[in-house]
């Protein structure tokens, strides 16, 4: 899978340097490079991108007011040489924070990074499964035998009828690719498959061997949810 990718950086010398890395890796495919925000907001109205490689202190706007303007922006990794930026450019859900100069290896580990969060993303999906990244090679995982899903870190564990597969990604992608009907959030490490609960205790539900926790933010939401799904299927 290539991944299309846009330089912003008001810098010669940095958009050379990022240039140049890029150019060393077959998964990445640049697309355009612009000298600053304005000229990347531009170039997104006119070309499908996965990944940007942006600056933030540069002429005009700064590339964190450019992203708070993007309402689906692509993935993002920030280059910059201020550091004091870092905390606000995770807040927008960056992929990675590099500090200029940028060291190759220190670049290869965000654009691999970025690329496993891409490719979970864009996944094939149908409406009886999903793929996902784990053990170098793409695992086929039906929805049906999905038990639960843990967030751990930068990982999502997904409990399956026959085990457990492990991914790198975030809670709030793998939702994203769940059919909203069947999958649920009840706490903020926790993904739920409402048709799997076998009873309610306190704050834990019972599904198979496994309890897990409800929160009291989505306890009201989850327990509709799931006598819903029972009436249903009672009919």
């Amino acid at each position: 899978m290539k991944i299309k990718c846009i330089i912003t950086d008001d810098e010669p010398i940095a958009r050379n340097g990022i240039q140049g890395y890029v150019e060393r890796l077959d998964f990445l495919e640049l697309v355009d490079v612009c000298e600053d925000a304005i000229q990347l907001s531009n170039a997104l109205k006119t070309q499908q991108v996965d990944l940007l490689f942006l600056d933030i202190e540069m002429p005009y706007m700064s590339g964190l007011d450019l992203l708070n303007t993007l309402v689906n922006p692509p993935k993002v990794i920030i280059t910059s040489a201020y550091e004091q930026y870092a905390i606000k450019g995770y807040d927008l859900e960056v992929v990675d924070y590099l500090l200029k100069p940028i060291p190759f290896e220190r670049f290869l580990k965000a654009v691999n990074k970025a690329y496993d969060v891409i490719v979970n993303q864009t996944a094939l999906k149908s409406p009886d499964y999903f793929f996902v990244k784990a053990n170098q090679k793409l695992e086929k995982i039906f929805f049906k035998d999905i038990l639960y899903v843990e967030g751990i870190e930068n990982y999502v564990a997904i409990q399956t009828i026959s085990g457990k597969v492990i991914t790198h990604s975030t809670l709030k992608l793998i939702l994203e690719n769940l059919p909203e009907q069947l999958f649920i959030q009840t706490h903020k490490s926790f993904i739920i498959n409402v048709e799997k609960v076998l009873n309610i205790e306190g704050n834990m539900l019972g599904i198979d061997k496994y309890k897990i926790p409800i929160s009291r933010t989505y306890k009201e939401k989850v327990l509709e949810a799931i006598i819903k799904n029972k009436l249903l299927s009672s009919c």
